[in-house]
């Protein structure tokens, strides 16, 4: 699940849907796909060659002749085309995450063979701006990054994340129209058959990351015979009856296991971040100062909240482990800490851009699977979680609005099988935050046969040409160009 400041039996239904295969939605008398109509993107700093496009879906598959909704589009092509394969759709993460601008962006960081095999897609998921965006339209102080995660408070209690879920699930009822129902990640996965057909494609390869994981083995198990070459990269836990709560719980063991490679980075000789003398100082000076804010808050005039307490260092924690390379964040605010200073607020995104990635993410993982509703549930399993793991304090088993969500699931959640053809690659790193390798085995196990694993010994969440090795890239990029997987699961020491 990304971070913003860096998160289902398929209805047989009607005519466009059957055992897995849609017909296309844009198809002419023919039979063929009609033409798509490309045209330069908007925003800046884009690759020149990227065009865009949009492609009509149902806005609810379940009544494929009813109201429809646009999906934008875009498109850098083959940069060979005699070499040319087919069509790789880069599926975002999130759940509230965008691939539009993807093309020209991590696209270009595939090697040569893999961008002259492929036309490099992406895509705006349903609901995300410019695809017929949702916005629950909530006050401003719900958008505080320590609303981005449901941070008990200083004491354990619940009932004020309990307060802001009603707030939040009441906005979304009233402002969200009539789309925040079919968000999910099975209508997701539909919308990217949709797509696939709309470009004239018989089959389709994808680099998926984060939830997108989750995205791509929605697809795989939804359209098996539609699906080409197909990377999970950085693994979501699939599991069908909790789904997205797993992810939250995964923080707890996670975050244990990548506090030490930070503390050891803070801890460091010579480091002009330095915050102690020894990794295990590092980690008694991080809760002792959590502890502290929780009691003396700082005022930080401009941030939201407009203070630094505990929570705020605690979700600064979070986000910092998620990348090496911000672990100066989290140093920087903890040295503050200690002189009773801040330093400068945060860049944060756009008010438009955190409401909508805050609808988008609501919706697909409420509408994913049912929560449970009784404040008591969440009181009881934070006071597990804050007693056994200190430093989530018990945020990942705490709720989230999908306790108090006014809608009940449309479908059964997702349920990965074996079932398709073995051609799935996942990569994995040992030390990810976000995506642990506990929940990446969980989906290797669902997946069997289908899949074969890349364990890379590195830090960082996102693993392909990110936070990686030459070797787990080098794994991916071979299949990606030639189809050439490992003949079985792979570390990459």
């Amino acid at each position: 699940m990304h971070q913003i400041t860096k998160s289902a039996a398929l209805i047989a239904a009607a005519s466009g849907v059957v055992f897995g295969l849609v017909t296309p939605l844009t198809a002419s008398a023919s039979g063929a796909p009609a033409p798509l109509k490309w045209a330069e993107c908007e925003g800046d700093g884009l690759d020149p060659r990227q065009r865009c496009t949009t492609v009509s879906v149902p806005m609810d598959y379940a009544d494929p002749g009813g109201p429809r909704i646009d999906l934008a589009v875009s498109r850098i092509p083959s940069e060979k085309p005699s070499a040319r394969r087919g069509a790789l759709l880069l599926i975002a993460g999130g759940p509230g995450g965008s691939s539009l601008d993807d093309p020209s962006g991590k696209g270009q960081k595939l090697p040569q063979e893999v961008r002259d095999a492929y036309d490099l897609i992406g895509v705006a998921p349903r609901g995300n701006a410019p695809s017929a965006p949702v916005s629950c339209e909530v006050d401003r102080s719900e958008l505080g990054v320590t609303t981005q995660r449901p941070w008990p408070a200083p004491d354990g209690s619940v009932a004020g994340t309990m307060a802001a879920n009603r707030r939040i699930a009441e906005a979304c009822a009233r402002n969200g129209g009539e789309l925040m129902k079919h968000i999910s990640t099975k209508n997701n996965a539909r919308d990217i058959d949709s797509v696939r057909a709309a470009l004239g494609e018989r089959r389709l390869s994808a680099w998926a990351v984060s939830y997108g994981t989750y995205v791509g083995a929605a697809y795989s198990e939804l359209f098996p015979h539609r699906t080409d070459r197909i990377v999970l990269d950085s693994n979501q836990n699939p599991d069908p009856v909790r789904a997205q709560r797993a992810w939250l719980q995964a923080f707890e063991e996670s975050v244990e296991d990548n506090f030490p490679e930070f503390a050891k980075w803070a801890s460091a000789p010579g480091n002009p971040d330095r915050v102690a003398g020894t990794a295990a100082e590092v980690r008694r000076l991080f809760l002792r100062l959590a502890a502290r804010l929780d009691r003396e808050p700082i005022p930080w005039p401009g941030a939201n909240p407009a203070e630094l307490n505990g929570n705020v260092l605690r979700h600064t924690m979070l986000n910092s482990l998620y990348d090496p390379d911000d672990y100066p964040a989290l140093a920087e605010l903890m040295l503050a800490a200690q002189r009773g200073t801040v330093p400068p607020v945060p860049q944060s995104p756009p008010e438009a851009a955190l409401q909508g990635y805050l609808a988008v993410g609501s919706a697909t993982v409420c509408n994913d699977a049912a929560w449970p509703g009784s404040a008591a549930v969440y009181q009881k399993e934070v006071a597990e979680s804050r007693a056994k793991y200190p430093l989530t304090a018990g945020m990942p088993r705490n709720a989230l609005p999908c306790a108090v969500w006014p809608w009940q699931p449309k479908e059964a959640p997702l349920r990965v099988t074996d079932r398709g053809p073995s051609n799935i690659l996942l990569v994995q790193n040992e030390r990810d935050v976000a995506t642990p390798p506990s929940s990446a085995r969980k989906l290797r196990d669902a997946l069997g046969r289908r899949a074969v694993m890349v364990t890379v010994n590195s830090t960082g969440h996102d693993s392909y040409l990110a936070n990686g090795n030459a070797c787990g890239d080098a794994t991916v990029s071979r299949f990606l160009a030639t189809g050439q997987r490992p003949a079985r699961d792979l570390y990459c020491d």
